[in-house]
């Protein structure tokens, strides 16, 4: 039986609290003796792109082997940022959730340096699968822009209905159905 991937946890603005699935999920694979890391920006409340970007390359380049990217809100934004990158260490694939809108009038004034993705080179896309997970209510960004963003990068993506912003807020706990969803990526890979 083939060990799990390593995982790269990439949270969004002010990063995910302790009941936030992306934390939920960190700590049952520690707790399973599963690799993972979580990014370490300098700045979780004032994010920097460069500094995001770095922190993603970091925590890739720590890990034994590619590890898998799971960016939620801000972090998708950040990891397509980086994929764009040359020299980045190699992951094996990128499960994005709920990205925001940039433009979008909600988005946090304190992270306006990030941008809306945009094509990615087939170079830069070669070899790094990625699945966009989509909510039909998000109030940070709307399925139509979001849908566009995964295209942008060249991301699969998975409509879940109306589950908002896919965080606390949206009431979902530690989101089995998307850890099924992961998994089945994480299959494919």
């Amino acid at each position: 039986m083939q060990r799990p991937r390593p995982w790269v946890i990439v949270p969004g603005i002010w990063n995910s609290g302790p009941e936030h699935w992306q934390t939920l999920w960190q700590d049952e694979r520690a707790a399973s003796g599963g690799r993972v890391l979580r990014i370490g920006p300098s700045s979780w409340s004032e994010p920097e792109p460069d500094d995001w970007t770095a922190a993603i390359s970091r925590a890739v380049a720590a890990s034994d082997e590619p590890p898998v990217l799971i960016a939620h809100s801000l972090g998708v934004l950040a990891v397509a940022e980086w994929l764009r990158g040359s020299g980045r260490p190699a992951v094996a694939g990128a499960f994005l959730v709920a990205p925001p809108d940039p433009d979008a009038p909600g988005f946090p004034e304190a992270a306006r340096g990030f941008r809306a993705p945009t094509a990615l080179a087939d170079a830069d896309r070669a070899g790094v699968p990625a699945r966009m997970v989509v909510s039909d209510d998000d109030p940070y960004c709307t399925s139509d822009r979001a849908v566009g963003f995964a295209g942008a990068i060249g991301a699969e993506v998975i409509r879940v209905g109306a589950l908002g912003h896919v965080n606390v807020a949206s009431g979902i706990g530690s989101w089995d159905p998307g850890r099924a969803l992961l998994d089945d990526f994480e299959r494919t890979l």
